[in-house]
């Protein structure tokens, strides 16, 4: 057999030959320096028998980031041995631990494990230092190969292992890995020993996992950690899970004043509080502001329709899954909404159209139901009652690119409004072998060249992602990376071909004939409560003043200049900034930290001087910390906070 080098060249090699003796071949350093390999882009161990032909690349300890997943998988193992050892020393027998999946996931690994006794959170350290005891073992991992029927005979005690043995195919080969006297059922790959594993790893905690997902079946004690090629990357890794700790829109939510959900009103249905009905408001008149701008005409729509409506559509039979159950009334059935776009549809039937008429853009901020299982729901970011920014534009097949770049560069200002500047653009096509879609395979192809050709026309880099497009059309999602480096999916445009075809809609062409408009989907928020939600976290509630619910809080240094302090701020509210008077009995530094907790941006001190001058003393916060001036005029002030409110700085 022979593989293919990085540089082209051919190494032959015995039949069977791993890379290991690949790495041999090539010199002794190289295999003593060698931690895995890739082979055809995949990545293998240095254990594993290579395919014939194969291109393949060493890893090494130079670069030992490139096999993560080897690395995280193989410290699995090791946790997996080192919680046998902690139950022997506690009296245990071997027999006494059973174990479920172990995979790597992103940025570390879990096993799931059925123990005499549950582990504590506060036993993971002591879990740690047996795993590093392990690795200072430098145990090799060895694999090799068994019948079904060794298999089992290892695993007699194991009804877990057993379950998946059986279910292996009969003409598959079942390897097992090997440290030390721990055994495992595992495809692998592994690293070469416990030795070369990175000491950078923790374990991070425990949680309850139903066997196989399935909850007729046993729960088992499932164990995370975490584990990276350096002590820095890992070090970056925990402050990132405290500041999102910090920044967590639940925590912060509850903080502020901004939202709450009430299990007497139900899951995933959330209350917007006065503070949270403001930053609510504020998105929306500024979206509204954007779209009076370019044209849009608003609807309103109910927040149920008839079933028929949603078959006509497509909704029903395609997503019947994340819907709620249809309501009898009067010998027909309705349903929650679950999207606007059928609705849209019907207001543009309400009338014959002219190709004069058209774009026709219908805008709403449209609530919507999905049916979300409990377990998936998560504070603001995934609900079951949420608003969409949605509008439908209704265009001639001459208009349509226009219109979609016009749309394209909103979502693109929207975005860097609230400074989500790292944005990554994905093209969502069709994928050809399923039947989620609906529509003729022609007009497909003309969305989606359509689509393709109009990020190229302005210059975006893109991805393509097959099989990521609506049911009815092909789309363009916004990927923005927030503060903390995570992804997020937040703006859409698709254009549909297939909903004006379901329909029957038309509009009369200059020719005096009847033609199919083509519609766009859009919105640039997407879910008004998912929005905010991630804007909470990104802000870390630190809100720039025109979005803040509280803006301004003046503060009297005694009480003598209450007065004046509620002059000021009535002079505030007539310009319509959001300000108030702390008049409490606290002492000025207490009023101070209130309003600091509160993370109201601008705080106005007035003692004797200020008043005499007619001044402020100012404390802001901004992202860099504090800004504190003093004996700012209180008219120069005024103009600067409604200039700065007016171009939403």
């Amino acid at each position: 057999m022979h593989v293919i080098l990085p540089d082209g060249k051919q190494l032959d090699l015995q039949p069977g030959a791993t890379a290991l003796d690949a790495a041999q071949a090539i010199g002794p350093r190289l295999a003593q320096d060698a931690l895995a390999a890739t082979a055809n882009g995949d990545l293998v161990d240095l254990l594993s028998p290579l395919p014939d032909g194969a291109s393949i690349t060493l890893i090494t300890k130079k670069n030992p980031a490139d096999a993560a997943p080897l690395f995280r998988h193989s410290l699995g193992h090791v946790m997996s041995m080192a919680v046998g050892e902690y139950y022997k020393a506690k009296g245990y027998s071997a027999d006494a631990i059973k174990r479920g999946v172990g995979p790597y996931i992103e940025s570390g690994w879990y096993q799931d494990f059925d123990l005499p006794e549950p582990l504590k959170e506060e036993d993971l350290p002591e879990i740690e230092k047996i795993m590093r005891d392990i690795i200072g073992r430098n145990l090799p991992f060895s694999r090799r190969e068994v019948s079904k029927a060794e298999a089992l005979a290892q695993f007699p005690h194991d009804p877990y292992k057993a379950e998946l043995i059986q279910g292996l195919p009969d003409d598959e080969a079942i390897t097992f890995y090997q440290q030390g006297d721990y055994v495992d059922l595992c495809a692998g790959p592994h690293f070469p020993s416990t030795g070369r594993l990175p000491q950078s790893f923790k374990l991070m905690s425990t949680s309850g996992a139903y066997w196989r997902g399935n909850e007729k079946n046993p729960i088992l004690q499932r164990v995370y950690g975490v584990a990276f090629a350096t002590q820095k990357e890992l070090d970056e890794y925990l402050f990132q899970l405290e500041e999102a700790k910090r920044r967590d829109h639940r925590k912060l939510g509850r903080e502020l004043e901004l939202f709450t959900i009430d299990p007497l009103v139900g899951k995933g249905l959330p209350l917007w509080l006065p503070n949270g009905t403001v930053l609510r408001e504020e998105l929306t008149n500024f979206m509204k502001e954007q779209q009076f701008q370019r044209g849009y005409q608003g609807v309103v729509t109910p927040n149920i329709g008839n079933l028929d409506l949603y078959r006509t559509s497509g909704h029903y039979e395609k997503y019947s899954d994340g819907q709620f159950r249809p309501i009898e009334v009067d010998d027909e059935e309705y349903m929650l909404k679950p999207m606007n776009c059928p609705h849209h549809v019907r207001i543009y039937a309400s009338k014959p159209r002219s190709y004069r008429d058209l774009p026709v853009r219908l805008a709403e901020f449209g609530t919507v139901y999905r049916y979300e299982q409990s377990g998936e729901l998560n504070g603001l970011t995934r609900v079951r009652g949420f608003t969409q920014d949605d509008a439908h534009l209704f265009v001639r097949p001459d208009q349509l690119k226009k219109e979609f770049l016009d749309v394209l560069d909103l979502t693109v200002l929207v975005l860097k409004t609230f400074g989500m500047n790292e944005v990554r653009f994905r093209v969502g096509t069709r994928d050809p072998g399923s039947d989620k879609y609906v529509g003729d395979e022609v007009n497909w192809t003309l969305a989606e060249r359509q689509i393709i050709e109009a990020v190229e026309e302005v210059g975006l880099p893109y991805t393509i992602e097959p099989g990521d497009a609506a049911f009815y059309g092909p789309k363009l999602d916004f990927v923005v990376k927030d503060v903390l480096g995570r992804e997020w999916q937040l703006g859409t445009i698709q254009v549909d071909y297939n909903l004006p075809e379901r329909f029957d809609i038309t509009y009369v062409g200059e020719d005096g004939a009847d033609h199919r408009p083509i519609m766009i989907h859009r919105a640039p928020f997407g879910s008004i409560e998912r929005f905010t939600g991630i804007l909470i976290e990104h802000y870390a509630g630190d809100f720039p003043l025109w979005l803040a619910p509280r803006q301004v809080m003046i503060i009297p240094i005694a009480d003598r200049h209450n007065e004046y302090a509620e002059q000021l701020r009535a002079e505030l509210h007539t310009q319509g900034l959001r300000a108030e008077v702390d008049d409490s009995s606290n002492r000025m530094q207490a009023k101070v930290r209130t309003a600091e907790l509160s993370k109201i941006p601008v705080m106005l001190i007035v003692g004797d001087k200020e008043q005499e001058a007619r001044e402020v003393s100012v404390r802001e916060r901004t992202p860099e910390g504090h800004r504190e001036r003093k004996g700012v005029k209180f008219d120069d002030l005024k103009a600067e906070l409604l200039e700065r409110r007016r171009t939403r700085a």
